[in-house]
């Protein structure tokens, strides 16, 4: 692995050096942010959808980052980027087991440096080709106002691997621009290996470490130049392979190395049996994924009204839709021009049902006379090998969802997924130097279909965020943001944040 990411980093700085020899527009930015508050972790909206950036009560922390935009509208074209972070962070008490003296305090906190994206980029016509490591959103929602893709919320670090797909929407042949298509598959490592050994309780369970992720999307698009536009797909992601190894009382009780191969990678991406493997005897690693439906209506002064549905499922019982209301309904509103509202997004998630209580495969207890199967429990994020849908503790899904670097216990999976929220967010200008951003929800648990909670656990979360851009210094930024939290699933947290953002360009080369 160590001598792909090498060849991912020669690449870049191959073309890097190749831009050099030739006119290349080159991006830069370079920013200062600090935040300070109580509690052990930063508020919600603080941390949410920053791609696992800042996550402490109290941070100050320095950005760098320099790319060249692939420029899409040229038949042949590539770019490239690197983006790195650094500073201090305060730390954060989780429990691990010791031999002599049971539950100890943990004390741990982010790198005092990391890579955040490395990566080299290309494509001919309508098709792209990445290597290397980018931060990826969600295809489809509002990142600055939503609470967060089910599937791919840019809410964690990214990975480091290799993708190819579609360069935005193409049309389909013989539709006559009436049918667009776009898509993309790509395989992904997460370096978060010490990560979960430094923050596991070893008490009992399983620490998963050194496993792949594939992700992979495909949408169909309506002629995007009428007022109505329609949109209908999928996301599906895959975690597989890795070292799975259980633990009681500190002593290690077994270890399990999982396929890479060949079959595992065609597994991960078209989802089929596991092959024998132990731990993966029904499907081949953790499928996640979520069925998308968006109906968008522009008016005649480009304001623009969308509404969606994305539609979780874990395995066929969710892909078969047996999980009743469960899933992200929202609205969104979003204007043609500056104005004071030109944003306003207000969603509603649900994931009670999980295809229902019970999971009953004659598969499970061979022998008996039972034949009869119950297909439910789809324990949304969690699987019996793997650590949950994460890399460093951070949810690559959504973020409403409390994430396992909360658990403070050691305990590396979610708690409480069988969940339902409210969220609201709303943006605006208060002319062309002045910009500000709200947001505020509610949600509660009651635990996991197989770790139900006899009470809840809920949590009240907010924002409220200022950004100021001088005219007479174009390029420079000043963000300030307040945020709070107050219940018992992730604690009273409170915090200011202050961020000083310059972002300027130049050309190099002939």
């Amino acid at each position: 692995m160590r001598k792909y990411f090498r060849r991912c980093y020669a690449a870049l700085a191959l073309l890097a050096a190749f831009a050099t020899q030739a006119q290349v527009q080159l991006d830069y930015e370079a920013s200062f942010t600090a935040n300070a508050g109580g509690g052990d972790f930063a508020p919600h909206y603080m941390a949410a959808n920053r791609g696992g950036t800042l996550t402490q009560s109290r941070s100050a922390l320095v950005q760098a980052a320099l790319w060249h935009t692939m420029d899409t509208t040229r038949r042949l074209s590539y770019g490239f980027g690197a983006e790195v972070w650094g500073g201090y962070t305060s730390g954060t008490d989780y429990l691990r087991y010791s031999a002599t003296d049971g539950m100890v305090a943990n004390r741990q906190h982010p790198a005092r440096f990391w890579l955040q994206q490395a990566y080299a980029e290309g494509k001919y016509r309508g098709v792209f080709l990445l290597l290397g490591q980018k931060q990826q959103q969600s295809p489809f929602l509002l990142n600055d106002l939503t609470s967060g893709d089910l599937v791919m919320s840019g809410n964690a670090r990214p990975g480091a691997g290799f993708a190819v797909g579609f360069v935005n929407f193409q049309n389909i042949p013989f539709t006559k621009g009436w049918v667009q298509i776009t898509g993309q598959i790509g395989y992904y490592k997460f370096a978060d290996g010490h990560w979960l050994e430094n923050h596991y309780h070893y008490l009992n369970s399983f620490v998963t470490t050194r496993y792949w992720y594939n992700y992979k999307n495909i949408y169909f698009r309506t002629n995007p130049t009428k007022p109505f536009v329609f949109t209908i797909g999928g996301q599906a992601a895959c975690q597989f392979g890795g070292t799975v190894v259980r633990y009681d009382k500190g002593v290690e009780q077994s270890r399990l190395e999982m396929a890479t191969n060949a079959k595992a990678f065609w597994r991960a991406l078209i989802a089929g049996s596991g092959g024998g493997n132990r731990g993966d005897d029904f499907v081949e690693g953790n499928h996640v994924g979520s069925w998308d439906i968006i109906g968008a209506y522009r008016f005649r002064n480009d304001n623009r009204l969308r509404a969606y549905y994305q539609s979780p499922w874990e395995d066929g019982s969710g892909i078969g839709k047996l999980n009743g209301f469960d899933g992200l309904w929202g609205l969104e509103f979003t204007t043609g021009k500056p104005s004071v509202v030109s944003g306003v997004v207000v969603e509603y998630l649900d994931l009670t049902n999980q295809s229902g209580p019970i999971h009953w495969a004659p598969r499970d207890h061979e022998g008996t006379p039972l034949t009869d199967q119950a297909t439910g429990a789809d324990d949304y994020y969690n699987n019996y090998t793997y650590n949950g849908y994460q890399n460093r503790g951070q949810s690559i899904g959504s973020p409403m969802v409390k994430a396992p670097i909360y658990n403070q216990d050691g305990y590396l999976r979610y708690t409480d997924n069988l969940l339902r929220a409210v969220h609201v967010g709303i943006k605006g200008d208060l002319g062309s130097e002045w910009h500000y951003r709200a947001m505020v929800s509610y949600r509660k648990a009651w635990g996991t279909p197989f770790f139900p909670r006899a009470e809840g656990v809920h949590e009240t979360s907010m924002l409220v965020e200022a950004r100021y851009q001088p005219a007479r210094v174009p390029g420079l930024e000043a963000k300030a943001q307040f945020a709070l939290d107050r219940g018992n699933m992730m604690g009273d947290n409170t915090g200011a944040l202050l961020s000083i953002i310059y972002h300027g360009n130049f050309t190099l080369g002939k």
